[in-house]
């Protein structure tokens, strides 16, 4: 008899980016595959223009032993939050290796995940503490490096 899966789906709209990668990562590191849903909606505490340049700083790091063969950085909201997530896990572990497989993350609400009538997860210490205007979201910062997305 085969183990029951353990399958979460969290919505990332109005959340704050660290905070809920800590929570999915832990989730992730208890054996449940997580799929993440409106990624670009998710929120990164912190003045608008330093998060901007920090971020367009870290593009201009490449590799000087082959330039054009890395390290990516990626530009779509799902991308940067899985590797938010990833950054979180010990990937050098079997363990947290097998848990990164069983991360999906999704721009929108995929159709097959809605169909499965399964209700999205909102955790409430990742929900902003301060006004919103000290956020900026993921999709406005994806946008300013490059996404030409929604």
């Amino acid at each position: 008899m085969a183990a029951e899966e353990l399958v979460a789906v969290v919505d990332a709209s109005g959340q704050v980016m660290g905070r809920l990668a800590s929570k999915v990562a832990k989730m992730l590191l208890e054996g449940y595959t997580v799929h993440v849903v409106n990624a670009p909606e998710a929120l990164i505490s912190g003045d608008r223009r330093s998060i901007i340049e920090e971020w367009k700083e870290f593009l201009g790091v490449g590799s000087i032993v082959n330039p054009e063969r890395g390290p990516y950085h990626w530009r779509r909201p799902d991308r940067i939050l899985r590797g938010v997530i990833k950054g979180m896990l010990p990937r050098d572990r079997p363990r947290g290796r097998e848990a990164l497989r069983r991360l999906r993350v999704y721009n929108d609400y995929p159709d097959a995940l809605r169909r499965a009538g399964m209700d999205p997860i909102r955790f409430e210490d990742a929900a902003p503490r301060r006004p919103r205007l000290l956020y900026i979201t993921l999709g406005e910062l994806a946008r300013e490096l490059g996404w030409r997305g929604r």
